[in-house]
């Protein structure tokens, strides 16, 4: 990527994972937590600047970045307001980013509990977008387009205007026309539920298997 051509990154992690019953930021994925991971994998990518927003358990959840926050390789801002959805942090995120680098031309959304998600597919986003300069560029999966999605600076503002749980995926669907799909069968795979945490645990233990098998 030039000089020139900016694109960030934004890893949102303010939920309260009422679901789970716990912060699911904090649960391990590969000897991580799923916060450590998500900020990993975008710090990894072409990405820069790479800012995560922070809400609920903010302050148990900093721990967690702290080595990657002293070379100021991730950003953290805090959603105050995170009890309002999705979309606020959102729009925190963006804001935040378009403040700090006003040259920014395009930015990546992904969420911290998708820990399928790799740098590979993150610069993959980038590479398409470069290559039919379409304006969006979604995941796609189970027949839906989703995150992680890329979004140039003339959907900001439209991000910046996101509320309540309203998340990317409307502006996706709104612009169509302008959108290039990326394929990946694992986007489906979050981890609200302890359940879906479970299956995610039992897939890594298999993966261990067929390693320590051969």
């Amino acid at each position: 990527m030039s000089a020139e051509r900016k694109i960030g990154a934004l890893v949102l992690a303010a939920g309260a994972s009422r679901r789970m019953g716990e912060p699911k930021q904090l649960l391990l994925y590969r000897g991580r937590s799923l916060l450590r991971h998500a900020a990993e994998t975008a710090a990894a990518s072409r990405c820069r600047p790479v800012i995560v927003v922070l809400g609920a358990h903010a302050e148990s959840l900093r721990g967690e970045l702290s080595e990657l926050l002293m070379p100021r390789t991730v950003q953290v801002v805090e959603n105050s307001g995170w009890m309002n959805g999705l979309g606020s942090s959102i729009s925190v995120g963006v804001r935040a980013l378009a403040a700090a680098e006003n040259d920014i031309e395009a930015l990546i959304i992904m969420l911290c509990d998708q820990p399928l998600v790799s740098a590979q597919l993150i610069d993959k986003l980038i590479e398409t977008y470069e290559r039919t300069g379409k304006s969006i560029v979604a995941a796609e999966y189970k027949g839906t387009m989703g995150v992680p999605a890329l979004f140039h600076r003339a959907r900001f503002a439209e991000l910046m205007a996101l509320g309540g749980d309203s998340g990317a995926k409307q502006i996706i669907a709104k612009h169509n026309r302008d959108l290039e799909r990326v394929s990946f069968p694992e986007g489906d795979i979050d981890i609200d539920t302890p359940q879906e945490y479970e299956r995610l645990q039992a897939t890594t233990a298999d993966e261990r298997s067929l390693v320590q098998g051969n």
